[in-house]
Parts: C-alpha cells; sequence; structure tokens
C-alpha cells in the first residue's frame, strides 16, 4: 500500500503547493523481464510540490521501502566519474581528519562498496549500511567491504553505537532524498557520530535542478529535492551544525554538506553566503518555481519533433543509459518503440532486461558499433563526458549523440 503525504516530510506542516505534475509513472528502476512484458504494470502519481513553511521541495507519493531498495539494479562503480570523485574525496578526509587504523568510516546506502573501497585500502576500518541485498552482496564478496544489509534509522544507529562502532565520518551520498522518515534518519547520523566526528552529505540541488531543467531527476525513488534553506531546517531540529557546504557538478548538480554536533558550533561562512543567496532567490517560495512546468513542456515538444524528423529521414535511433532518469524522460516524453529501437548500458545488471513504461530492449554498447544507428538519445546526460569519450569509436565512424538536457542538441 502507497500512501499520499498530505503533510511535509520535514516540518509536518499542511499547506504544500503544486509546482509540477508528471504524471502516472512507472517505477523508474523497476527495469522488466521478458516474462513481466505482458503483465500490467503499477503507476504512481508523481506531482512535485513545495512546503512554504520550510522550503522543502517534494512529491507527494510514497513508495515503501521495500518495493524501491531490496533489489537495486543501479551499481555506482560503473561510473568512472563517481569513482574518481570518490576517491579524491577519501584522499581529501584521510589527510583533513587524520584517518588511521583506529578510526571508523560508515556510509550509508554504501551500495557495491564503490567509495569505501578507497579507505578499506589505506587499512582505515570501514562499515558500509545498504539495505539492496544484491548489491551489499557485491561489496562483501567482490570487495571485501563489512556490509549491513539494513535501512538505517536511528534505532540501528543505537544499535551499532552500543556495539562500539561510533563514526570518525559518516558518509551519506544521494541517499537522503530517498528517504521517507526525515526525522529518523537525521537522528541516526546524529547518534552515530562521534563527539568530533564529521558527517559529509551529498544530494542534488533544487536551484540546479530548476536552472538546468533537470525535470527527468523528479521520480519516486527521490522523494525530496534540497535546498540549502530547507537543509539547514531541518538539521538544527536535530543537533546537528552546518559546518560548511560546497557546490559540486555531479550529478546535474549536488551540495557537498559537512555537518557536526552542534554544541554551540557556529555555521560556516559559505553557508551563510548561500543562505543569503537563496532568501533573495526565494527558494521558500512558489514564484521561484514557476514556469518550470512550461519549460519542461518545451523540452518535450522540442524533443518529440526531432526524433520524428529523423524518424520520417529513415535514421536509426538508440538509446544511451538505462537509468532511473531516462525512465521518466521516456515515459513523461511518450518516446518509445516508434522512436527507439533499443536502450544501450554498461551495467550488465541491466542489459536482457526492458526499460518500464515504454518496453524497450537494453543491451551492451557494443550494440551501437554493431548496429550503427545514426543518432543515440543520451539519457544519461550528466555523464555527457564520460560517455562521449567511451563512445569515440562510434562517433568515429558518423553516430552522433541528442542531448536532452537543459535543452535538446545534437553533437
Amino acid at each position: 500500500m502507497n500512501d499520499t503525504v498530505p503533510v511535509c516530510r520535514s516540518c509536518g506542516k499542511t499547506g504544500l503547493t503544486m509546482i509540477l505534475s508528471l504524471g502516472q509513472m512507472p517505477l523508474a528502476n523497476a527495469l522488466l523481464t521478458a516474462r513481466q512484458l505482458d503483465q500490467p504494470e503499477q503507476l504512481y502519481p508523481l506531482d512535485l510540490v513545495l512546503c512554504p513553511h520550510c522550503a522543502l521541495v517534494q512529491i507527494t507519493e510514497t513508495v515503501q521501502p521495500e518495493k524501491l531498495f531490496r533489489e537495486y539494479l543501479y551499481f555506482s562503480s560503473f561510473s568512472d566519474t563517481v569513482l574518481h570523485h570518490s576517491q579524491e574525496l577519501v584522499r581529501r578526509l584521510i589527510s583533513e581528519r587524520c584517518l588511521d587504523s583506529n578510526s571508523l568510516v560508515v556510509e550509508v546506502a554504501s551500495n557495491d562498496g564503490y567509495l569505501l573501497q578507497y579507505y578499506k585500502r589505506a587499512l582505515i576500518p570501514v562499515l558500509g549500511i545498504e539495505p539492496a541485498v544484491n548489491v551489499a552482496r557485491v561489496a562483501q564478496e567482490e570487495r571485501g567491504i563489512d556490509t549491513l544489509s539494513e535501512f538505517f534509522d536511528v534505532e540501528l544507529a543505537r544499535w551499532l553505537k552500543d556495539q562500539g562502532k561510533d563514526a570518525d565520518v559518516v558518509h551519506a551520498h544521494n541517499v537522503l532524498a530517498h528517504v521517507a522518515e526525515l526525522k529518523g534518519f537525521v537522528q541516526g547520523i546524529q547518534l552515530l557520530l562521534k563527539d568530533d566526528g564529521v558527517a559529509v552529505i551529498e544530494v542534488p540541488y533544487v536551484k540546479d535542478m530548476m536552472d538546468r531543467m533537470e525535470f527527468d531527476t523528479i521520480y519516486h525513488e527521490h522523494l525530496c529535492y534540497f535546498s540549502l534553506t530547507s537543509l539547514d531546517k531541518l538539521f538544527k531540529k536535530h543537533g546537528l551544525i552546518l559546518a560548511d557546504v560546497e557546490r559540486i557538478p555531479i550529478h546535474g548538480g549536488s551540495l557537498r554538506l559537512f555537518l557536526t554536533h552542534d554544541g554551540g558550533r557556529k555555521q560556516g561562512k559559505r553557508v551563510q553566503d548561500l543562505l543569503q543567496k537563496e532568501a533573495l532567490w526565494g527558494v521558500d517560495r512558489i514564484e521561484f518555481y514557476l514556469g518550470f512546468r512550461e519549460r519542461v513542456e518545451k523540452i518535450k515538444m522540442s524533443l518529440r519533433s526531432l526524433l520524428r524528423f529523423f524518424k520520417r529521414s529513415d535514421k536509426r535511433i538508440a538509446a544511451y543509459g538505462a537509468a532511473a532518469k531516462g525512465t521518466v524522460l521516456l515515459n513523461y516524453c511518450e518516446i518509445g518503440r516508434e522512436y527507439l529501437d533499443f536502450v544501450v548500458d554498461r551495467n550488465p545488471y541491466k542489459q536482457g532486461r526492458y526499460m518500464p513504461g515504454v518496453h524497450l530492449p537494453i543491451y551492451s554498447p557494443k550494440k551501437l558499433i554493431e548496429e550503427m544507428p545514426d543518432f543515440v538519445l543520451l539519457l544519461t546526460w550528466n555523464f555527457v563526458v564520460e560517455i562521449l569519450e567511451q563512445q569515440a569509436e562510434y562517433r568515429r565512424r558518423g553516430g552522433r549523440f541528442i542531448i536532452p538536457i537543459p535543452k535538446v542538441e545534437v553533437l
């Protein structure tokens, strides 16, 4: 059973204001097997709203976490960009925090050990917490990362603390947006963190989402879309202070947050500066978000028009990236087999399956060279540089990429 959220997930108040409706949508990562193609797919409303009280942008539908995350097909290690990003951050924190064999680093939503492996190589003890059983197994068996296959909350944090596993560093990258029960999650981080520890949290930034038209990052796993203003209010309620913030380019634009126990500490200057900017932008007012829906509709019309033109010119078109954002873009823009022949993805766990809703088959990227479609619609546009480099041979042979976000263009 799925519950519509009548109140804000952060402050609990009513009066949420509609920003955008993407209609009825399948679960973005629920890739289908061939046997499931003839079975009805569950669809859920995908509506984006603003809480005017605490500035949190969120969707109204909550799908049960067990349905979304117990078996997961996203493996962070298949992205070279993510691996490089993680390795650089680990090197920095080891140096800045003077971490050694007596330290403990915990990552919530640790996926396949993509980040913790770099601490482990430096002989720093680690613990991963990853609810997807199949992904946690890869972390344990292939990378030797001690991993609990559990959902993180205050009860698990209390149990870990009782086991003597309070942390010098807690990582939580691209998971806070997935959390329906924000209170218990943030309380858990506060409890698990040592008195002098730091929590490093990364979240996609709602300002970048609006500026860059990243509507395809809205899906049922992403319950919340954060501004620093909304995060500041959330963390203060639970005894954590924003010591620093960085705007980073990964995933279309994100915030990297450094949190410590409150204890009378002051916010960092960069935090204060960005909060002041957001106040000027008006991220807590619906006026800031007006026009987003109309611009999203224009992208849909432009993309469909371009694909229609290519098909009438007898061009073959494929797509790259069986990611969640790809499911949203294809279904919202109503792009299926009438436009695209197939999708490719590097992740072998996705190959042989089908995209939700539009039922396009997923193959290895080798199929681009084998079939040489004229154009490839890049669904994972957030890794455009990495993918264009990987597909240099396809491009050398004359293949071209269609980039849909933030505007439709052909490279």
